[in-house]
């Protein structure tokens, strides 16, 4: 069994409050958990609508697999409109 952890720096571009980071960080851990099958939430700079500290997690059976989806989420993320991924940490347990 293969656990990884990735943990995603964020600066969120259209957010102008707390309100607007909501909405933005909701949307996007929302389509993360659908598309990936994964575990997400926002871990740090909860008070800052600017950034955003996220933590992710997924298990599998296989190495390869999970890197994979690693890899495939930091792309999504990188792709989501409004949000630039400014630091990634990956684990792999």
């Amino acid at each position: 069994m293969v656990v990884g952890v990735l943990t995603l720096e964020l600066l969120l571009q259209e957010a102008d409050s707390l309100k607007g980071k909501r909405k933005v960080l909701k949307s996007l851990l929302e389509r993360l958990k659908h598309r990936f099958n994964i575990s997400v939430a926002e871990v740090g700079r909860q008070d800052n609508w600017k950034y955003s500290t996220v933590g992710i997690s997924a298990v599998s059976g296989d190495m390869a697999h999970m890197q994979r989806v690693l890899a495939s989420v930091v792309r999504f993320v990188e792709n989501h409109n409004g949000v630039e991924v400014l630091d990634v940490h990956e684990e792999l347990l």
